[in-house]
């Protein structure tokens, strides 16, 4: 890995998949790559990896958000494979009998930890699960602020993602879809709840208050394939932050901001990995 042309930026976000299918991204900093999640086999990690010129020998870390079977069930046979170091909130391994047998490192939402030249700042988030979390990462003056499977922001979210230069956050469903959708109501209620999911409208309310001139890169992730579109979440996005859209598809929306840098605004999907810089 090289910094070259990369200009003062440290960090890169490698977004592998997003959404109820299975979830893994990759930090890449100086010091080699940390995966957030693995919901996917490791066979689909690898080609995913390959696809955006990664080598899985440069994972020095992998931490976990939650325990959802879409965030986690690839992790036993990636570690068999490639064995590193292994972060999770307390009482998050103890929910599943594979994740309790691994060797992760507990911590307590809030805390913070170095790991391959990287700040972590962990933030509780809001879903069903035990003990979700989110990740602020920092490095020689660089950002990236990850944010998934919440039903709402916590203050403490709120304020470790404020002005990270890449901002990833979950935008997973449009109300209307949802509410109109295939979906039995019990389910509806629990994506709508407090420990549920962003909405599109949540997340844009959101941006405004997270996005700052030092932001580049705004992410929609965890888009439900069934109850929203990229082009749904990266709109409102655009709409609250006063962007344009780029084309009449939607994929992305850019803002420019003056003499400062430029904001992009665009989606993570289920089956495309992507590399955000």
């Amino acid at each position: 890995m090289t910094d070259e042309g990369r200009g003062n930026r440290t960090l890169r976000l490698h977004v592998l998949g997003s959404g109820s299918k299975g979830n893994c991204a990759l930090i890449e900093g100086p010091q080699g790559l940390i995966m957030v999640d693995d919901g996917f086999s490791r066979r689909e990690v690898l080609a995913r990896m390959h696809t955006l010129g990664l080598d899985e020998h440069d994972v020095r870390a992998l931490l976990l958000t939650h325990e959802h079977t879409d965030h986690v069930s690839g992790i036993t046979v990636w570690h068999r494979a490639f064995p590193v170091e292994l972060y999770a909130s307390i009482g998050t391994p103890g929910t599943r009998r594979y994740l309790d047998e691994l060797p992760f490192c507990q911590f307590v939402p809030g805390v913070s930890f170095e790991v391959a030249g990287i700040s972590v700042r962990t933030f509780p988030t809001s879903h069903d699960v035990v003990n979700p979390v989110g990740f602020r990462f920092d490095c020689a003056g660089d950002s990236i602020g990850y944010a998934t499977d919440t039903g709402y922001l916590t203050d403490d979210a709120l304020d470790a993602l404020a002005g990270a230069r890449i901002l990833a956050l979950e935008s997973n469903h449009d109300v209307p879809m949802l509410r109109c959708g295939s979906y039995p109501r019990y389910l509806q209620d629990r994506i709508l709840s407090d420990s549920g999911h962003l909405s599109n409208a949540q997340a844009a309310e959101a941006a405004p208050r997270l996005v700052s001139e030092r932001t580049e890169q705004l992410v929609a992730m965890h888009i439900s394939q069934e109850n929203n579109r990229p082009s749904l979440a990266v709109r409102s996005f655009a709409e609250s932050l006063g962007a344009s859209l780029d084309d009449e598809l939607g994929s992305t929306a850019p803002l420019e901001r003056g003499d400062g840098p430029s904001l992009r605004i665009r989606a993570a999907g289920q089956n495309r990995p992507i590399t955000v810089d």
